[in-house]
C-alpha cells in the first residue's frame, strides 16, 4: 500500500489527491512508439490539499503562482521510453517542487560593521597604493 509522496518530515502528499494522465510521447520508442501510452502528465491541487497547513499551502500557492491554473500544478514527463520510469520522474519532479515551495525563507542578514583593524588596514594600503603613483611621476627641476 503507498500513503503517497512524502516531502519532508511530517508533511505527505496523499495518493488520492495526485491525478494521473498518460497520453504517447513524441520521444524516443522504436517499434512501439505509436502504441505505447509513455507520456505522463501529474496534477496536484494545491488550492485545494488537506495535505498541507493553512500556513503551508497559502506559501505554495504564493511561490507557484506563475505555474498553477486553477490551484492546480501540473508536472509532465516523457524522457524514458517505459510509461513506469517516466512515473517515477514525475514524482521525483513534483516532490522537489512542493519541497522547495514550502520552505521556510531565509533568515534575513543582519548589517555589519567592518572592525577598526580592517578600517585602519584598508586606509594604510590606499595610502601606499597613492605614494607609489606618486613617485612614478617626473622629478621635479
Amino acid at each position: 500500500m503507498d500513503i503517497g509522496l512524502v516531502v519532508r518530515s511530517g508533511v505527505v502528499l496523499p495518493e488520492g489527491e495526485l491525478a494521473w494522465r498518460f497520453s504517447r510521447s513524441s520521444g524516443p520508442g522504436g517499434q512501439s512508439v505509436n502504441t505505447t501510452d509513455s507520456r505522463v502528465e501529474l496534477s496536484f491541487d494545491v488550492a485545494g490539499t488537506t495535505a498541507l497547513s493553512d500556513a503551508l499551502k497559502a506559501r505554495a500557492l504564493e511561490r507557484l503562482q506563475s505555474r498553477l491554473v486553477d490551484g492546480v500544478v501540473t508536472i509532465a514527463a516523457s524522457e524514458y521510453k517505459s510509461q513506469w520510469r517516466n512515473r517515477e520522474a514525475a514524482r521525483e519532479r513534483l516532490v522537489a517542487l512542493m519541497r522547495e515551495a514550502i520552505a521556510p525563507p531565509p533568515r534575513k542578514r543582519r548589517p555589519t560593521k567592518p572592525s577598526k583593524a580592517s578600517v585602519r588596514r584598508r586606509l594604510d594600503d590606499k595610502k601606499r597604493r597613492g605614494q607609489t603613483k606618486r613617485l612614478r611621476g617626473r622629478p621635479d627641476d
